[in-house]
């Protein structure tokens, strides 16, 4: 389970930021890549218990980012939800998001020359007090 991992890693840099700015941390917002498909229920639950278990009081949030593609043939610039992809491939996308490239062309020029615009992996930021 990678959701595990990331909390992990989302704790240790909440750590460092809450040491480095001295509690000054009002609140966290995680970003999560839709193309990461990750599991957000668990990804709060153990986000919830770490922080209580460091002991800071901080609010969060998880914040969804919706994939987008931009062809670099056309320009052309789309997103999953535009997309006919059965549950199977979305799943490989899930476990590797580079497997967009196999699946996915530009809906305007048909290439696979494309780049993952956003929505890929996860990202930690912070809204600090003062």
């Amino acid at each position: 389970m990678h959701e595990l991992a990331l909390v992990t890693a989302i704790l240790s840099a909440v750590e460092e930021v809450h040491q480095k700015e001295r509690g000054k941390i009002r609140k966290i917002r995680v970003h999560l890549g839709e193309l990461q498909g990750l599991d957000r229920e668990v990804i709060r639950e153990h986000l919830e218990a770490g922080l209580k278990e460091m002991g800071i009081g901080a609010g969060y949030e998880l914040v969804e980012e919706e994939a987008s593609f931009r062809c670099r043939r056309c320009g052309r610039l789309w997103n999953l939800r535009e997309l006919e992809l059965s549950s199977e491939v979305r799943e490989y996308i899930h476990f590797l998001p580079e497997a967009v490239y196999a699946y996915v062309r530009c809906p305007s020029c048909g290439t696979h020359d494309y780049e993952i615009a956003g929505g890929r992996g996860a990202r930690v930021s912070f809204v600090l007090e003062g």
